[in-house]
């Protein structure tokens, strides 16, 4: 009887003891497993699962298999995910703080880049993420954005004129392309298929997404605009959070800064291999655009601005 007894008690008592000790994370993102959105999720799920001691589990789901960009916002909020490594762009109808630093041209460096969203205002709107039943925890990068069609090479902003480009779906993104000339086209993530039937003539993202996604095979040019910097930002569930014991709220965003630290490098030092990599692949590159003639196109957009999106971006400017 013992020898049967014994490890039936054991064998009820552990799921018990299990589930009272763990948590777990349902964390999404759209990219693959060769993006950096998954090596920075991947860090996390690590560094979260080792100094939790197995108290919380990460699960990541990639590749859109969870929603678009918005649809994970969304599902963050009521808490059916708990974290997302998302781009900037979408997160402006959640948090319109976020536009400030969404504003083209206003980054002329990483140097520069990392001295506002690590400094005060960064760390402003990543707070202002709870308005929206969110957790701002730290910013990581897709890097700075460039623009590639199929038709023409584009020099200066005359040169958009007419083309259908996909955008992120972001107001904000939308009027960019609008104010420069282009038929912008919010579309989810990703476009490949798109591209290769034609129905847009070209779209914008940072080299390594160019280059990783093999946009080369559907896209002959390449222009070097560098126009917005892309952030990416772990958003968390707020319910999730308030949920966690301190300890665990804490490792959180150590974990995130960790993370996002890891992935920044990962995509800079990578930069100068991408543009090498589209050139082999027969990118056609103009590397110094006209882009005093953008600048003059996006110029009137600092109007639209308003309230806390309008105090950041004058704060980022007069920088």
């Amino acid at each position: 009887m013992k020898r049967i007894f014994v490890p039936v008690l054991a064998l009820f008592a552990l799921p018990l003891a299990l589930s009272a000790s763990t948590y777990t994370v349902e964390l999404g993102i759209v990219t693959t497993p060769n993006s950096f959105h998954y090596k920075a999720a991947k860090k996390f799920k690590d560094i979260v699962q080792k100094d939790s001691g197995g108290d919380i589990v990460v699960n990541i789901h990639h590749s859109k298999s969870v929603g678009s960009e918005t649809s994970i916002l969304q599902q963050l909020q009521l808490n059916a995910l708990q974290m997302g490594v998302i781009t900037a762009g979408p997160i402006d109808k959640f948090v319109p703080s976020i536009k400030a630093i969404e504003f083209p041209f206003i980054f002329d460096s990483f140097a520069k880049v990392d001295k506002i969203l690590d400094g005060k205002i960064g760390q402003e709107i990543l707070k202002s993420f709870k308005s929206a039943n969110l957790v701002g925890y730290h910013f990581l990068e897709n890097g700075f954005r460039n623009i590639t069609n199929s038709k023409k090479p584009i020099h200066s902003a005359s040169d958009v004129k007419g083309l259908k480009i996909r955008v992120m779906n972001s107001q904000l993104q939308i009027d960019i392309w609008k104010d420069i000339g282009a038929n912008p086209t919010p579309m989810p993530w990703p476009i490949y298929t798109q591209l290769s039937q034609h129905v847009i003539d070209g779209q914008e993202n940072p080299l390594a997404v160019i280059d990783q996604y093999k946009l080369y095979e559907v896209q002959k040019y390449l222009t070097l605009t560098r126009h917005v910097y892309s952030a990416l930002v772990f958003v968390g569930s707020k319910g999730f959070y308030d949920s966690l014991p301190k300890k665990y709220q804490e490792l959180l965003f150590k974990a995130s800064r960790e993370a996002s630290i890891y992935e920044r490098k990962l995509n800079r030092d990578k930069a100068n291999f991408f543009l090498s990599d589209l050139k082999k692949q027969g990118m056609i590159i103009d590397e110094n655009p006209d882009l005093a003639s953008f600048k003059a196109k996006v110029k009137p957009l600092k109007s639209q601005f308003n309230g806390v999106a309008k105090k950041y971006l004058e704060e980022i400017l007069a920088q």
